[in-house]
């Protein structure tokens, strides 16, 4: 076999093979020998035709067969002959099969970067420290006792956090219009449910008050109808309702899976879930800032184009799950490839560290972690049999438990300054 090794424009190489006569000979031989075991052939038992009678009706076909086999196991050979990394399949054009000259045929494809590290100690980490005060388990207890809050009836003026019961009417220069209008709907104030506009004018009314307020909608409302417009509203408030908590009994602590020990065990429980609540979010922000240190260290790298689009697609169908069914398919694709880029040079950077520097994902931190996941179901047990029947999830998380490694490994050699923040700052969202 004859390899031609071209290197195109970026990442591109161009391979052509050229198959010699005699294995493309031997192949089809080999094929004909299995074809005549098992074609039956007018005037011959079964397996019994000729080898001259076979070649003869089916060596043109036995030719065509052989070529994709061919290409296939010679193309495994050509690209570990010229040690390739092919990011994807290849492109296979140019076939040509002539009698007593052999296959050639051209294979293009992408092939993995080669990747300088960046020294890891020019990274600079900033892990978030933080301790849960008593203060902290009592405002979460405060938000569990307003999951829990009824409402009921006062004879006095509303007043932030109290919940009302209105009827409106909204008109744009006198004419009502669609979704202007409601009756008997709760509004608890203070939780910006409604444009500051509309509620803001609503503190202070009591029941059976009525009051014509106007609302100016912004430029980017999400009823394009609105946007920009001022409406009248004519509200009536029929009834204000003042939030009551309920108290720390033992029937509170029930309705959270406390039996015994009333609100002192709760209060055990609650600071137990934010302790494994500060620790996933400190995870998952040293995570994101040693990611987000190494992709600004190889914003050079270049990122093979079928990768991308593959990952484009991948990226595509998540937002169609998370939109419930929305028909993501018809966006564009190229919408959802900076998010596609980034995921692909993050991928070949784990991959390359953990290559170069002798990185192993062992059992035992791929267990941690699905311990970790088990953890905050209801049976662990249960789950951790489920992911163990499941390659796929299996896969994910040895993924995982690499890109963990490779964390601990940049922290290893980053520069790491603690910052103290509160418990509230950490575990909140991050934006982007």
């Amino acid at each position: 076999m004859q390899v031609t090794l071209e290197t195109a424009e970026g990442l591109l190489r161009r391979l052509s093979v050229t198959v010699p006569a005699a294995q493309v000979d031997e192949a089809v031989e080999k094929r004909l020998k299995d074809l005549s075991r098992r074609v039956r052939m007018d005037g011959f038992r079964p397996g019994k035709a000729p080898m001259l009678v076979v070649r003869q009706r089916y060596g043109e076909q036995a030719r065509d067969e052989v070529v994709g086999d061919l290409i296939q196991r010679t193309y495994v050979d050509a690209i570990t002959q010229n040690q390739l990394r092919p990011a994807g399949g290849p492109s296979i054009t140019e076939v040509d099969m002539i009698v007593g000259e052999g296959l050639r045929y051209v294979a293009e494809i992408e092939v993995y970067p080669d990747i300088t590290l960046a020294d890891l100690s020019t990274l600079e980490v900033e892990p978030p420290k933080a301790e849960i005060l008593k203060a902290d388990v009592e405002a979460m207890i405060g938000n569990l006792r307003k999951q829990r809050a009824t409402f009921e009836a006062v004879d006095r003026e509303a007043a932030d956090g109290d919940r009302v019961i209105v009827d409106f009417k909204g008109s744009i220069d006198g004419e009502l219009f669609d979704g202007g209008s409601a009756t008997d709907m709760p509004i608890e104030l203070g939780k910006g449910q409604l444009l500051k506009d509309f509620e803001g004018p609503i503190i202070g009314m009591k029941a059976g008050e009525t009051k014509t307020i106007e609302v100016t909608f912004p430029d980017d409302y999400h009823a394009d109808h609105l946007q920009g417009k001022t409406a009248s509203f004519e509200v009536t408030v029929k009834k204000v309702e003042q939030t009551v908590l309920p108290e720390i009994d033992d029937e509170f602590c029930l309705a959270f899976g406390v039996k015994d020990g009333g609100a002192e065990t709760l209060e055990a429980e609650v600071r137990k879930n934010m302790e494994r609540e500060l620790a996933t979010a400190t995870k998952r922000r040293v995570k994101q800032q040693v990611m987000d240190g190494l992709l600004a260290a190889h914003e050079g790298i270049a990122m093979p184009k079928a990768l991308v689009v593959e990952e484009a697609e991948r990226v595509r169908e998540q937002f169609s799950q998370q939109m419930r069914g929305a028909k993501a398919d018809q966006l564009p694709l190229n919408i959802f490839e900076p998010e596609a880029e980034r995921r692909v040079r993050l991928g070949m950077l784990v991959a390359e560290l953990v290559r170069s520097e002798g990185l192993k994902v062992d059992a035992a931190r791929v267990d941690a972690l699905l311990d970790e996941i088990a953890s905050s179901y209801e049976d662990p047990t249960e789950v951790k049999v489920f992911y163990k029947s499941r390659p796929d999830l299996m896969r994910n998380l040895e993924a995982l438990a690499a890109e963990d490694m490779v964390v601990d490994h940049v922290l290893s050699r980053a520069k790491v300054t603690d910052v103290s923040m509160r418990f509230d700052e950490v575990v909140k969202p991050q934006e982007g």
